[in-house]
């Protein structure tokens, strides 16, 4: 459908891409994957038409139409909601002026005869037949069924989209995406402004709407979900493969160490070689063979080795000063901005070396509560930051607060304090910065560049208590491993707002849920909070979020917050009379069938976890009963024998809890097809 023809692009006699050549096919969905700065970006706006390249091109028939959704939105915030999405149907006015002139020059010719007069005609009637097709469907209705789909309220549609925060802005732009209905959706970091629902819904749109779709995102888990093919642009080239993200990887590791294999051989040659011409470089007997290895060495193309190879990111926090056992109590906080209550009554404690994650739906007051523990606002109720606790921020927007006319070096010279000041080069250099990369401008960086030097204030001074606010975004997912391990590693408190649900998995063991003015304590991890709030899809979520002013709540921005409408007293949501079951087709009966079975499972399962959990109680009160309490800490794990009984404790509530959701979902399930 769309073919990249020896395309190359160079930056400052620097080559990005050097003679690439791919197909785009129709229902493909590639993933476009690389270091930062590799060029994906770069690629998808000359795919859009947006950038030309150095050399080459991308051939676009004349009927292929492409959506393209940038990292940054340029909404227009005099608009309301629904009067930009109708800019989704701007192509249909265009085509109705287009049609009016023709007519207007078919009234004025009297060339009937003529060859330019009938293919006029042709024009005409082609383009009639368009516009009548892409009228034949109601635009407005069209329009309000897709918002309506996408969780905006009728109530909303004459909002400005100033009022908006960048989650619900991020829905209006990829609404105006849907109903244009591109051939080729291409989207840079849709994910990052979107919280963990929002990608869900993104991620059921893509897979039952979309056509082809070329994406650049660093959500492991979103990508895996959505995508069939991964295109990795490295040194300049592109490695097609055509499976998803994580069957990549595995293909990878395979090609570099062919081709580190490779290159040591080539590297073994080339030394023969130059041996060779140097030994008999001016013996006359071997002129002939001397000349001839000088050609053949000036011939050889040289091997690259994969940049991934030559770098690597060495991250690390300083060991955390000791701190008071609850580095954070919190009594009845809560925060308003004029008529609006973002949360209230937000009472919870958290423990030393506890590493817990703040989720929820955009403007739920995630980042509200973290301005809140920074001071950097007033609010109501207790907050107590405990003995000794040093923290550590990382804000939202941290990367967009560094001057871009200043260089790398300068960015954290002018921060570094007392002998750190002796080891910039050092920690630069661990954070891939080594070398000229210290002396380049901020403004030159790309995004997650950015990221990582916004990240080194970090590492400046000890602390015990870090808070990172999606602290992923624009990192590519090699450094968001290593980021994530060093996070593990960190003996202090942590607590990470992020939407990134590859990322929180097995890093946290608490989450807090951000909802209806509330905020919820959930033991266990992401996906297990997940399963327990049964998020299998967004409308399942959809449905369970509360009354219409709740749901207005949800999309106020912070910036807009303190012009929110007055709050109103939400009440229990009707239970409507289900309508009777149509007689289900063969391949309806099917998906019954697997939906009750996905559903037994998950109940066999969590009964096997139980019993599990609770063997492993037992032999441990048995321990305890015969008076052996062990000699210190576990071995394995640091923990006390009684440290383990309460962690199994915790494990076995938590797995009750998950066993009751899987054995209600069952039953409701049985019900509901048994009607």
């Amino acid at each position: 459908m769309i073919s990249v023809q020896n395309l190359s692009v160079e930056f400052s006699a620097k080559s990005l891409f050097d003679n690439i050549n791919y197909v785009i096919n129709r229902r493909d969905r590639i993933a476009l994957v690389g270091k930062n700065g590799a060029g994906k970006s770069t690629m998808l706006k000359i795919i859009a038409g947006l950038q030309r390249p150095t050399s080459g091109q991308v051939a676009v028939p004349a009927d292929t139409t492409i959506g393209y959704l940038p990292q940054q939105m340029k909404l227009t915030d005099t608009r309301t909601v629904v009067e930009e999405v109708r800019e989704a149907f701007s192509h249909i006015d265009d085509m109705q002026k287009r049609l009016d002139r023709l007519n207007a020059e078919l009234a004025e010719r009297t060339d009937y005869e003529s060859a330019d007069y009938q293919r006029l005609i042709d024009d005409v009637a082609d383009l009639s037949e368009r516009l009548a097709m892409e009228q034949s469907e109601n635009a407005e209705a069209e329009m309000e069924k897709t918002l309506i789909g996408l969780g905006f309220l009728r109530s909303d549609f004459n909002r400005l989209t100033s009022e908006f925060s960048g989650g619900w802005r991020m829905r209006i732009e990829l609404a105006k995406l849907l109903l244009r209905r591109p051939d080729v959706l291409l989207l840079d970091e849709p994910t990052n402004h979107l919280d963990i629902e929002s990608i869900q819904w993104l991620e059921q749109f893509l897979a039952t709407k979309a056509n082809a779709v070329v994406l650049v995102s660093h959500d492991r888990a979103f990508i895996d979900n959505v995508t069939n093919r991964t295109i990795e642009i490295s040194c300049g080239k592109i490695y097609d493969y055509a499976v998803n993200y994580s069957k990549f990887v595995q293909l990878r590791k395979e090609r570099v160490e062919q081709q580190m294999r490779a290159y040591q051989n080539q590297q073994k040659e080339i030394a023969d070689t130059e041996a060779f011409i140097e030994r008999f470089r001016y013996k006359a007997t071997k002129a002939v063979q001397v000349q001839s290895r000088m050609k053949q060495l000036a011939k050889i193309e040289r091997i690259e080795v994969d940049e991934v190879d030559t770098s690597h990111l060495n991250l690390r926090f300083p060991p955390a000063p000791r701190s008071g056992d609850y580095p954070l109590i919190l009594e009845d906080v809560g925060k308003r901005y004029g008529d609006h209550q973002v949360f209230d009554h937000c009472t919870f404690t958290i423990k030393r070396g506890e590493k817990v994650a703040f989720v929820g739906k955009n403007g739920e007051g995630k980042s509200t509560l973290v301005k809140c523990i920074m001071n950097e606002i007033p609010f109501t109720g207790t907050l107590k930051v405990g003995h000794n606790v040093k923290i550590g921020y990382f804000a939202q927007n941290q990367a967009q607060l560094l001057d871009e006319d200043i260089t790398v070096f300068d960015t954290i010279d002018r921060v570094a304090v007392g002998d750190i000041r002796t080891k910039i080069r050092d920690i630069l250099g661990a954070f891939m910065f080594g070398g000229e990369a210290s002396d380049k401008k901020v403004k030159v960086l790309s995004g997650g560049e950015k990221t990582r030097l916004a990240m080194i204030r970090l590492l400046l001074e000890p602390v015990n208590l870090l808070i990172l606010d999606e602290p992923t975004n624009h990192l590519d997912m090699a450094t968001k491993d290593i980021l994530k391990q060093a996070i593990k590693d960190f003996t202090g408190t942590v607590i990470v707002v992020s939407h990134d649900r590859e990322f929180l998995d097995g890093l946290v063991e608490k989450v807090y849920e951000f909802g209806g003015g509330k905020v919820r304590e959930c033991l266990g991890g992401i996906y297990e909070f997940l399963e327990k709030k049964k998020l299998a899809s967004l409308r399942e979520l959809e449905r369970a979020t509360g009354t219409e002013p709740q749901k207005q709540a949800l999309k106020q921005a912070p910036a807009a917050e303190a012009k929110a409408e007055p709050g109103k007293t939400s009440s229990a949501p009707q239970k409507e009379s289900a309508p009777s079951a149509p007689k289900l087709t063969y391949a309806e009966q099917r998906e019954r069938d697997k939906m009750l079975r996905k559903a037994a499972k998950k109940v066999e399962e969590a009964e096997t976890a139980i019993t599990r959990i609770e063997g492993e109680i037992a032999a441990i009160e048995a321990r305890l009963a015969s008076g052996d309490t062990g000699s210190g800490a576990d071995a394995a794990s640091g923990e006390s024998i009684f440290d383990q009984h309460a962690r199994l404790q915790r494990n076995l509530e938590n797995a009750m809890s998950v066993w009751e959701l899987a054995s209600s979902e069952h039953e409701e399930l049985a019900a509901r097809f048994a009607r």
